[in-house]
């Protein structure tokens, strides 16, 4: 009676669903692909039923990064699997194309309605599900449980504010994650909440995103733009909404000492880059876009105030070039973003206040001296012009970074091996 209601709901909801889409996709073209395949139509052969179909789930570019991850461990062991790669946003499927073999199809995660799911199960025919970190959906869980698709839950994290979200509705979201199969969680932590849920926590493994190995070619790019040029670079990494804003007033505040450094802003999400532009040339701010340059900064570039780090596919390039860098998220109440790529590229990093989405991962880079904590962005403009005035301690936090990035490796492997259960 409880999924009754909650799928009455979510049907009636689908042409918001539709509008919602449009309006997206009017600034990130992304969303309209493939429309129809999120409401479980499909305009492909279906795939045949033998057994060979891995599906998995990673919604937004964090989790197709991790997954990434996973499926080259995977890949390497049971190479005759073809992969049904599916999404929420529109950075994730970008992102995932990369990830795509011949065989392998990608789509859209069915809108969670019954008849929906029915028809992605049906047409698809998956062994097993991969969902990676955090989504699981009441109708998707049920309909694989009832046809016998088992569903695991990877690198599964949960943090205080989802748990309290979802016992608010615990009689929908109680159910839900105990017709999983299995769940393996980041930290200690989220299993604890994961339990709260009844959800079957048979381990925890760590965080697949240490196990990412940034791009070797671009990150040594950046590094020797990083040595060509006359000042250094601080990155505001993955900026959300209204961040951007408290940095450029936190520069304005800094004064003459902020201009002696080259300011990076990277938006979290690619439909702010004009909007970040703007609101840059707005504050008073000579501006340089990457996607306007040619293969390397020029005399013109260098003379801006601000560069806009508008283009996909090139973090590493951004940490190498870095010097340090800001963690978008954290500055605004959001939960914070990945640091563990910074500190795979060597990058220190100064958080702000809010990092519930990677609590551990947080606290263990500032144990290790990888990442330091500021109230406001502020104090972070302030700590990171201290630090670049003082190169030694800079290079000493740029070294424990890789450290600690290296030394929380393994979680790949982990669940590889608890996958074998599923995949033989």
């Amino acid at each position: 009676m409880v999924r009754a209601l909650y799928s009455l709901l979510v049907r009636a909801v689908q042409p918001l669903l539709r509008r919602k889409l449009a309006r997206r996709g009017r600034a990130e073209p992304g969303y309209l692909l493939g429309v129809e395949e999120r409401f479980g139509h499909y305009d492909m052969p279906a795939l045949p039923a033998d057994g060979r179909t891995l599906w998995v789930h990673a919604v937004s570019l964090g989790e197709t990064r991790a997954a990434a991850v996973l499926l080259a461990a995977l890949r390497a062991q049971w190479p005759g699997y073809r992969l049904l790669l599916t999404h929420g946003t529109a950075t994730g499927r970008a992102e995932g194309a990369g990830l795509l073999r011949e065989g392998d199809v990608q789509v859209w995660q069915p809108w969670d309605t019954p008849e929906a799911v029915q028809r992605f199960l049906a047409h698809f025919r998956p062994r097993l599900g991969i969902l990676m970190e955090t989504e699981v959906w009441p109708n998707l869980a049920a309909a694989c449980a009832a046809t016998g698709v088992p569903l695991v839950l990877a690198n599964a994290r949960l943090s205080e504010k989802s748990l309290r979200q979802a016992l608010r509705v615990a009689w929908l979201s109680r159910p839900t994650y105990r017709s999983l199969a299995a769940v393996w969680a980041q930290t200690e932590d989220d299993a604890a909440r994961l339990r709260q849920l009844g959800a079957p926590v048979q381990a925890v493994y760590g965080n697949l995103k240490f196990d990412a190995t940034p791009d070797a070619a671009l990150l040594a790019r950046g590094q020797a733009w990083r040595a060509a040029l006359g000042r250094p670079v601080v990155m505001f990494a993955s900026a959300r909404e209204g961040e951007e804003q408290m940095l450029l007033d936190a520069l304005r505040a800094a004064g003459e000492a902020a201009r002696t450094v080259q300011w990076l802003i990277v938006p979290r999400h690619p439909h702010r880059f004009d909007e970040v532009a703007q609101r840059i040339e707005a504050a008073g701010w000579s501006l340089a876009r990457r996607s306007l340059w040619g293969a390397q900064p020029t005399l013109v570039e260098q003379s801006a105030d601000v560069w806009l780090g508008d283009t996909l596919g090139e973090m590493a390039l951004y940490y190498g070039l870095s010097n340090a860098a800001l963690l978008g998220g954290s500055f605004a109440p959001l939960g914070g973003q990945n640091l563990i790529e910074a500190a795979a590229c060597a990058c220190p990093v100064f958080m702000g206040p809010h990092t519930y989405n990677f609590d551990e991962a947080a606290s263990l880079a500032l144990e290790a001296g990888a990442a330091l904590r500021c109230a406001d962005m502020a104090t972070a403009v302030a700590g990171v012009l201290a630090l670049l005035r003082e190169p030694g301690r800079q290079e000493a936090m740029a070294r424990a970074a890789s450290r600690f990035a290296k030394a929380h490796r393994g979680a790949a492997a982990r669940t590889r091996d608890a996958l074998a259960v599923y995949l033989g």
